[in-house]
């Protein structure tokens, strides 16, 4: 298959964006699971703080890579204008501009805090990436908090495709 250049564009910046998803909701999700399932298969006894930041950014790597396998196989088969109107409305949707931002401040600032803070507790490599993807799960709380608080960004997108016109 082959696809414009155009067509090629957007899909590779729809992916990075899915791609970037991935890796926060899996930031989210995963230490939690992972702490209940040792917690429930071996005890508390087993829970360090190295191996919870391990599974933090190994789990938002292995999120960030099946989102955006995922993300490439829907939006490489897609009609051009579709996936064109799709790229416009997720890059003018402040919504999502303003979750990254809070993910990307947040991963920023953990991933120096948190080896500030825990330096003897844990290895180099999984102090700076774990504290990375614990930060971006803060920053996507934040960004839900502050939509649930009343502070929602405005949003207003009018797509128009070229079938319209």
């Amino acid at each position: 298959m082959t696809m414009s250049v155009a067509h090629q564009v957007d899909t590779e910046y729809l992916v990075r964006k899915s791609m970037s998803t991935g890796y926060q909701w899996s930031s989210l999700v995963v230490p939690p699971a992972y702490i209940v399932y040792v917690a429930a298969r071996k005890g508390r006894g087993y829970i360090s703080l190295n191996k919870i930041l391990r599974a933090t950014w190994v789990g938002g790597l292995g999120g960030a890579a099946i989102s955006g396998g995922i993300a490439y196989v829907r939006y490489a088969y897609s009609s051009e204008d579709s996936v064109r109107a799709k790229r416009l409305e997720t890059a003018y949707n402040t919504s999502i501009v303003r979750r990254n931002d809070h993910s990307t401040i947040g991963g920023v600032l953990a991933a120096v805090l948190v080896p500030a803070i825990f330096w003897k507790r844990a290895g180099v490599v999984n102090l700076i990436l774990g504290g990375a993807g614990l930060g971006s799960a803060v920053g996507l709380l934040t960004h839900y908090g502050r939509t649930a608080t009343g502070d929602p960004p405005l949003v207003e997108v009018v797509v128009e495709s070229s079938s319209e016109r």
